[in-house]
């Protein structure tokens, strides 16, 4: 389905095609439709799929065509992390380029002078928020925040901000809206906690489902099974033996990942790390730097898995095992994103072959083995499962189931409020006066969208 079948602002389309996007994912053209008629959503859709220009565009395109209210917060979102937030605030910026939609990111890890500029935003006025949960509340305890004509609000990411334990929080935001509203909610699972969240902030909602629980097509898989004290000695084999361009490794602790960071860093490799306790200048600055393809390479643990969104990443290596099939098929949805080819490894040590036999249950299928090279010393076998006792290491019996060319302007990550004014707060406005841009000068130009044409 082409954009232009929505009928979407023709200001709007302007933007949609100067990023490049001609053709709407599965999602969107479940998604869009039943926005702009103003249901509620409830949707289950993995990595990649596009949801994030399923829930912007119709909303964006409600807001211009249904009217505003300049003085309040007229849509928010709600995610969970930063990074996540930043990759949001900068697709809006690319498809409320020809308009005059206002929209700031507010998100914890920044300074008083961000701090400053979000409270001017939200207490004025500003046509989107995306922001997390604490920066939110933050704000919202000091009793500036203008919400009061609040139209739309969407929750994305929404099983792993309760997996964060952002569920009182989410409710506590919500205390603050107007009852009378749209609301949207996008996740990657669909476990019962969500179902009940849904159940309290949902009114009849659309259930959508796009392709839950199963890993992109292009994704070459391997599985190599290895010593722990053979992870190190493997991955700088893996990363020696072929030119990768773009890769991510994911650990599960930031121990792991410091202690990885410093053995390739030491080996000379392009590297750089992302953890939680990164201070947000640095993190920024490693993603910017990753995107650009001035670094080839991040060590990051699970705080990337939902919250980059870079293209052309060559490999992926899982080296531990990630704790369940989902959070297995948001670290490789990394690669082979918008209909591109990638790989993506995983290393299973003796005390993770359990938890991996248990994803593969998930995917439906074994992922191939991968060959561990002489010089790297003798692996552990990995049984069949029909091999092993049902019970597990003891024989007990079981009971019951456990993104058009061109280069993208790129900026320091810290999203500020575009105003309707030229001088607000302390930002320019994005937007000349009197529509002038979209008569004289050229679209902003972006250098990491899908290359099919599909809207990330």
């Amino acid at each position: 389905m082409q954009f232009h079948e929505f009928g979407f602002d023709d200001d709007l389309l302007d933007g949609i095609y100067a990023m490049g996007y001609n053709t709407a994912t599965p999602v969107q053209e479940q998604v869009i439709p039943p926005i702009i008629a103003g249901r509620d959503i409830l949707a289950s859709a993995q990595t990649g799929t596009g949801k994030t220009a399923a829930f912007l565009l119709p909303v964006l395109h409600n807001l211009l065509t249904q009217g505003r209210d300049e003085h309040s917060i007229n849509a928010m979102v709600i995610v969970p992390t930063r990074e996540l937030a930043m990759q949001i605030a900068q697709a809006l910026e690319g498809l409320t380029y020809y308009t005059d939609i206002s929209s700031i990111a507010v998100y914890g890890g920044t300074g008083g002078a961000n701090f400053a500029a979000e409270k001017k935003a939200l207490a004025t006025g500003v046509d989107i928020v995306i922001c997390t949960p604490g920066r939110m509340i933050a704000h919202l305890n000091m009793g500036y925040v203008n919400v009061k004509k609040l139209k739309y609000l969407v929750l994305d990411d929404a099983d792993r901000m309760l997996d964060m334990g952002f569920y009182d929080d989410i409710i506590k935001i919500i205390s603050f809206l107007p009852k009378e509203r749209q609301n949207l909610m996008f996740s990657a699972t669909m476990p019962t906690k969500i179902k009940q969240l849904a159940m309290k902030i949902l009114q009849d909602p659309e259930h959508i489902s796009i392709a839950l629980g199963k890993a992109p097509e292009k994704i070459v898989q391997e599985v190599f099974m290895v010593h722990e004290q053979q992870k190190i000695p493997l991955i700088k084999h893996v990363l020696t033996q072929k030119q990768f361009d773009s890769v991510i490794i994911f650990c599960s602790s930031k121990q792991n990942v410091k202690t990885l960071y410093a053995e390739l860093h030491r080996a000379k490799f392009s590297i750089e790390l992302i953890h939680s306790d990164l201070e947000q200048e640095k993190r920024e600055q490693a993603l910017l730097d990753f995107k650009n393809k001035k670094l080839k390479m991040l060590v990051a643990t699970d705080i990337l898995s939902r919250g980059i969104d870079v293209e052309d990443i060559d490999l992926v290596i899982n080296y531990d095992v990630p704790k369940d099939g989902e959070d297995y098929i948001h670290r490789i949805g990394r690669t082979a994103r918008a209909a591109t080819d990638g790989t993506a490894y995983t290393f299973v040590s003796g005390k993770e072959m359990g938890r991996f036999a248990r994803i593969e249950r998930t995917l439906g299928k074994q992922v191939p083995r991968g060959v561990i090279p002489p010089e790297i010393g003798p692996a552990p076998v990995m049984k069949p499962r029909s091999e092993r006792p049902e019970g597990g290491h003891h024989g007990k019996p079981r009971h019951g189931g456990g993104g058009g060319g061109g280069h993208r302007k790129q900026g320091s990550g810290n999203h500020q409020h575009k105003s309707r004014t030229e001088n607000s707060g302390s930002g320019q406005s994005s937007r000349s006066q009197g529509g002038e841009r979209k008569q004289n000068s050229q679209p902003k130009r972006y250098n990491n969208r899908p290359s099919s044409g599909s809207a990330q």
